[in-house]
């Protein structure tokens, strides 16, 4: 049987942080993007929102920089390997964040077979943010029926991986998930949980049960 596997990012393969926060220290925008986190966290910013007070921090961003933070980043040990064994079992793995789409989508050189992420203009920033390209968590269950289309599978055959609030709805509506380092949001949605640093244990609890 094939399966797909879906990743969030932000507190998933990234480790206690997110693309937005290691973007920002690139900046030197801490306190910054903490305040706009909370707010978000908080449910005082949507994701539109969000995006369009990112866009303006991030005003000065460069290319390099966007490098420096994805390099940078606290990922989780093992996703490489994870994507390589997902593949070699003839299986795919996608990746679906609402952070920009200009970090999600380096994911692809790993070995994802899709990432999606959050419409941004091109770095550096020419354009505006469009609220209609910014994803929100009932765009991840959309995504993840497209990418059963695409890939021939059904929602039956997808386990999803992610830690928060904004993945309560794809949790909700896949049969198996898996927890990772995650908050009380997904408190009894979870088919397993992992707390750790290795995407390789995560990935066993279910890679073993088939």
């Amino acid at each position: 049987m094939t399966r797909l596997h879906l990743f969030d990012l932000d507190g998933t393969l990234i480790y206690g942080s997110a693309a937005p926060i290691e973007i920002s220290r690139q900046l030197g925008l801490e306190r910054e993007i903490a305040e706009l986190e909370r707010a978000f966290a908080g449910g005082v910013l949507g994701p539109p929102e969000f995006a369009l007070r990112v866009r303006e921090l991030w005003a000065e961003l460069t290319e390099q920089q966007v490098v420096d933070a994805f390099e940078g980043a606290p990922w989780l040990v093992g996703i490489r390997e994870v994507w390589a064994d997902i593949a070699a079992r003839g299986e795919r793995c996608a990746v679906i964040s609402l952070s920009p789409d200009f970090f999600v989508q380096r994911l692809l050189e790993w070995g994802a077979h899709a990432a999606y992420g959050s419409r941004f203009p091109a770095v550096p920033f020419r354009e505006p943010v469009r609220p209609d390209g910014i994803l929100n968590p009932a765009a991840k269950v959309k995504i993840a029926d497209e990418l059963c289309e695409r890939f021939g599978v059904k929602r039956s055959e997808c386990v999803a991986y992610g830690d928060s609030m904004s993945d309560a709805e794809l949790f909700a509506a896949l049969p198996v998930s898996i927890a990772v380092n995650a908050d009380q949001h997904l408190s009894g949605l979870a088919s397993y949980a992992y707390v750790g640093r290795d995407l390789r244990a995560a990935y066993e609890l279910t890679s073993n049960r088939r």
